[in-house]
C-alpha cells in the first residue's frame, strides 16, 4: 500500500482546507485511514480517523471543525478542515493499517498546513 497525501497550504484564520489521502496497492486489505499532525517542537497527535466499514472518530480539538470522509471509488480519504485556527498549523500526514497475512501499517508524505492569524 502506498499512500499520497496533498492539499496543504496558507490559510487566514477561519478559512478552510481539504486535505486527500489517496491509496494504491493492495488498497482491499486496508482496514482504517488516519490523518496526524505534528508542529514543530510538538508531539505526533491523531487528528481523526476512518474505517473501513465508515466509522469516524476524532480529536476533541477540532470535533466539530474537521470532517473524515472516503470516496472508495477513487481510493481517497479526506480531511475537510473548516474554521482553521493558528494552532492547527501542523504537518499533516496519514496513516493506514490493516491487514495482510499479518498486520501492517503504511504512512504516506506529510503535507504542510500553516493558518495565519
Amino acid at each position: 500500500v502506498q499512500l499520497q497525501a496533498s492539499g496543504g497550504g496558507l490559510v487566514q484564520a477561519g478559512g478552510s482546507l481539504r486535505l486527500s489521502c489517496v491509496a494504491s496497492g493492495s488498497t482491499v486489505s486496508i482496514r482504517s485511514i488516519t490523518w496526524y499532525r505534528q508542529a514543530s517542537g510538538n508531539r505526533r497527535e491523531l487528528v481523526a480517523s476512518i474505517s473501513s466499514g465508515g466509522s469516524t472518530r476524532y480529536a476533541d480539538s477540532v470535533l466539530g471543525r474537521f470532517t473524515i470522509s472516503r470516496d472508495s471509488a477513487k481510493n481517497t480519504v479526506y480531511l475537510q478542515m473548516n474554521s482553521l485556527k493558528p494552532e492547527d498549523t501542523a504537518v499533516y500526514t496519514c496513516r493506514a493499517t490493516g491487514w495482510e497475512d499479518s498486520p501492517y501499517e503504511y504512512w504516506g508524505q506529510g503535507t504542510l498546513v500553516t493558518v495565519s492569524s
